[in-house]
Parts: structure tokens; C-alpha cells; sequence
């Protein structure tokens, strides 16, 4: 069995977390110097790129660590798919047994949609 942190899928995101830590420090350093020269926000900003690069790690944490289903899970989840296909089938049966009142209704709606559209603004 291939490790979660080699698979392809982990490279991607190795690189990925790289890539993006290199481009929140980077700016984090440009808002330093910013900062230093005269620019008061960027000191907020000094901070808010470190943090976003800690976000990173938290999201590459994530992701790599993302939850199995379990056999019970898959098992609750094919039981309840089953009950509700047989749902459908009921509700199916139920509306074979229309009301004829609303079957005519329903073919009057039918043939008013399949009528040609006149226009009534336009050329």
C-alpha cells in the first residue's frame, strides 16, 4: 500500500504547500519593508501574510488527513439509498393512479405548451 504522503496525489500537495508558503512569505517580507518605509497599514499586513501561510499548513494538514468512510458508513449509506429508491417506486405507483380531473388538467397544460408562441412585443 502506497503512503499517503507519497501518493501522487500527496506530491501535488507537498508542492502545492511549498509554492504557496514561498509566495505568503515573500509578501509578508515586501509589507515589512513597506512598512519600515512609512506605509502604517502594511504593518497589518506584515502579519496577515504569515498567517495565511499557517492557513496553508492547517489546509495541507487537511487534506492529506481527510477521513475514511467506514464499512458501517457504507453500509448505513447503501440502506438508506435502498429505502429511498423504494420510496421513488411507491410515489411512482401513486401518481400512475392520477385523478382524471387532473390528468384532463395536465393534457390541457400539455397542449397549451406545444401550441407555436405568438409574439406579443418585438418585431
Amino acid at each position: 500500500m502506497k503512503s499517503k504522503y507519497l501518493s501522487r496525489r500527496a506530491l501535488g500537495i507537498h508542492v502545492a504547500l511549498v509554492v504557496w508558503i514561498a509566495i505568503c512569505l515573500a509578501a509578508g517580507w515586501w509589507q515589512v519593508n513597506a512598512a519600515i518605509g512609512g506605509n502604517s497599514l502594511s504593518y497589518l499586513y506584515a502579519v496577515e501574510w504569515p498567517a495565511f501561510a499557517v492557513l496553508g499548513v492547517f489546509g495541507w494538514y487537511a487534506l492529506l488527513n481527510r477521513e475514511k468512510i467506514t464499512e458501517h458508513q457504507e453500509k448505513t449509506r447503501k440502506e438508506y439509498e435502498e429505502k429511498m429508491r423504494a420510496e421513488a417506486q411507491l410515489a411512482r405507483h401513486v401518481e400512475e393512479e392520477e385523478d382524471p380531473v387532473l390528468a384532463a388538467y395536465n393534457d390541457h397544460l400539455a397542449e397549451i405548451a406545444s401550441r407555436p408562441k405568438k409574439r406579443l412585443w418585438g418585431h
